[in-house]
């Protein structure tokens, strides 16, 4: 734990990924947190996602960001895990379909290799780990999991990566049909974000 708190002014969210700013956003909305992110550190250093778990990869990204800021830093790393594939595509999620794939190329490539397989092995979770370090100092990992299954094609328009694909337990809709605040509230994401907002108001009110 970092000693030497200061009050609470700003977080900076370790990503460069549009889609993934305005989510994060969104989700800390609300909780009296100034946002920033890596396009506001143009100099930051890139960091290689080598890690074999979320939380390794989590970790490793909030650590080196929050040394370069020298401010407390959200990092996270999620993605898909598909029982039937053996747990792929997981830490490999982003790039499932091979260096420089779009969404449309990883959802292809993860309905080719499903295709034809009953309801029974198309389940899946979404996982999120959400790490929070202080000038390089850990705080705090969060996770959070959402259940379902994979669809036969995809299916809405909002969202994005998997979201098309991925029909979350209790829905008949993918996450890509659902409004944004549904999704936020059933989300991996939105569950290790929520948890995240309370340990940064924690952390800064020295509990």
């Amino acid at each position: 734990m970092v000693s030497g708190r200061k009050k609470l002014s700003a977080i900076v969210l370790g990503t460069r990924n549009r889609d993934k700013l305005r989510e994060l956003r969104s989700l800390l909305n609300g909780a009296g947190i100034r946002v920033l992110s890596l396009r506001d550190f143009p100099r930051c250093p890139r960091v290689t996602e080598d890690g074999r778990t979320f939380e390794a990869n989590a970790r490793k990204k909030a650590r080196v960001y929050s040394r370069h800021t020298q401010m407390l830093t959200l990092a996270d790393d999620s993605g898909l895990v598909v029982s039937h594939l053996k747990g792929k595509p997981g830490v490999y999620s982003a790039r499932f379909a091979g260096s420089g794939c779009t969404y449309a190329d990883n959802n292809e490539k993860l309905l080719r290799l499903l295709k034809g397989a009953p309801d029974s092995r198309r389940r899946a979770k979404f996982v999120c780990v959400a790490a929070l370090y202080d000038r390089g100092l850990p705080v705090k990992a969060l996770r959070g999991e959402c259940r379902g299954k994979i669809s036969r094609k995809p299916r809405g328009r909002n969202g994005f990566g998997y979201d098309p694909v991925f029909i979350p337990e209790g829905f008949s809709k993918t996450f890509a049909e659902l409004p944004r605040r549904v999704k936020n509230k059933t989300s991996h994401r939105g569950k290790a974000l929520r948890a995240a907002a309370r340990a940064i108001r924690s952390y800064y009110a020295g509990a």
